[in-house]
């Protein structure tokens, strides 16, 4: 018997996702961690697909809802895998922001195109939603929808609400809907900060979640199917998972052994997802927060301040991280082109480091030694913090511990709530 040569590419491909993550522990001291040597690498949930053989997918239509982070331990690109192996029928791309390759910028997306690598039709999902987003599925002739991409641990980074949107349409259209899972890169050891008022729902925040939710996406898929998706859909998606091997509640990126691909164009490292739950709510004052620079989300800063926020913070002695005074000129965003000073964070123990209680006293501080402070006018502060809360106490004067402690009632309730969906040890 001979191989086309599309499916002798396809089964070299699969043999390189599977194969790589089968492959003896990587020898650099950052794929395991500290005390723990040999430990073999993380398989992600399309490692282990494909070293099924793709028995899920068999027999059925199937488009991917992906972008850049969907890649093997070898870094193929799963689509170009995926199109390259007969044994599965690959018949649409489903891009989220950002797009597909990759190409967009924050809040942009890279429409309806073919694919040149594949010739694929790659359909944009990017601020759709319901009946529309539905259309979309049926319109691609597909039966089964499946989610592949890394997330970052927080609830207002968009790629975990388009994996509800998706998982909606999908009941809506009668589609199967598959998630292959991937780490998250901050832990799964806990839920932090405030959960979502559905008053203040967005694309930021659909359904009531804590703002660093400490799950990955096939914990978040399950949570999603058993507690939101029949009450906008009429009925639960047909769900199914693909879990991990390696990867325990615990572990951060560098312990997975994996490749970083940065899910976004200001998400660069690993190091830049530590800080993102926390930080990112300076998108809602009129300060930097980072973006245009080589240290998004680890810089903050505008013009008129000086060394005194940086004091202001590291008086705090926040647990796992130091403040330096920083001066930084953003390429792009805010502040474009110009001088402005801040704060750089340095995290000097990730294990201890609560992102969430620090971007809220780095919020109370800059309010405190900068009279430039300003929320930003549309008040998108209070759809990242998930309501009107922290805004309205941090201009009240209150100081960190009583901001942190207004949201431990419900915060506590979701953690009850996250615990029955949880798939890792």
């Amino acid at each position: 018997m001979t191989l086309s040569r599309r499916l002798l590419l396809g089964r070299l491909a699969a043999t390189g996702a599977a194969g790589a993550a089968l492959a003896a522990a990587p020898t650099t001291a950052s794929a395991a961690p500290p005390g723990e040597p040999g430990r073999r690498p993380v398989r992600t949930g399309f490692d282990r697909l494909a070293a099924d053989g793709y028995r899920l997918l068999d027999g059925h239509s199937v488009g991917i809802v992906t972008n850049p982070t969907g890649v093997t331990p070898d870094l193929r690109h799963l689509v170009d895998v995926l199109h390259a192996d007969e044994r599965v029928r690959l018949r649409a791309v489903f891009g989220p922001e950002h797009g597909f390759r990759g190409t967009a910028q924050a809040g942009g997306s890279e429409g309806r195109y073919d694919d040149p690598a594949t010739g694929l039709p790659v359909y944009d999902t990017y601020g759709k939603s319901g009946r529309e987003l539905a259309e979309i599925f049926t319109a691609s002739g597909v039966d089964t929808v499946v989610f592949d991409i890394q997330d970052v641990g927080a609830r207002f980074y968009t790629y975990i609400w388009t994996l509800y949107d998706c998982m909606v349409a999908a009941a809506l259209a009668g589609k199967r809907f598959v998630v292959l899972d991937r780490p998250n890169p901050v832990t799964g050891r806990d839920a932090a900060g405030p959960v979502l008022d559905p008053a203040y729902a967005s694309f930021v925040g659909r359904k009531p979640i804590a703002q660093a939710h400490g799950m990955t996406v096939t914990e978040l898929a399950w949570l999603f199917n058993g507690e939101f998706v029949a009450a906008d859909a009429g009925r639960p998606v047909r769900l199914e998972t693909v879990a991990m091997s390696g990867w325990r509640r615990g572990d951060f990126f560098d312990a997975t052994g994996l490749p970083w691909v940065p899910p976004s164009p200001n998400m660069p490292t690993p190091d830049t997802a530590l800080v993102y739950a926390g930080t990112c709510l300076f998108e809602g004052t009129n300060l930097s927060e980072g973006r245009g620079t080589t240290r998004p989300f680890e810089l903050l800063g505008a013009e008129g301040i000086d060394r005194r926020w940086a004091a202001a913070a590291g008086e705090l002695t926040l647990p796992g991280v130091r403040f330096r005074e920083a001066y930084f000129a953003p390429a792009f965003s805010k502040f474009e082109g110009k001088t402005v000073g801040g704060v750089q964070l340095h995290v000097t123990d990730r294990a201890a480091f609560d992102p969430v209680r620090t971007g809220i006293a780095l919020l109370v501080t800059a309010r405190q030694v900068w009279d430039g402070f300003a929320w930003r006018p549309d008040l998108g502060i209070d759809r990242l913090t998930g309501s009107a809360t922290v805004r309205t106490m941090i201009d009240k004067g209150a100081g960190t511990d009583d901001v942190v402690a207004a949201w431990q009632h419900d915060l506590a309730r979701f953690r009850a709530v996250r615990r029955r969906y949880l798939r890792y040890p």
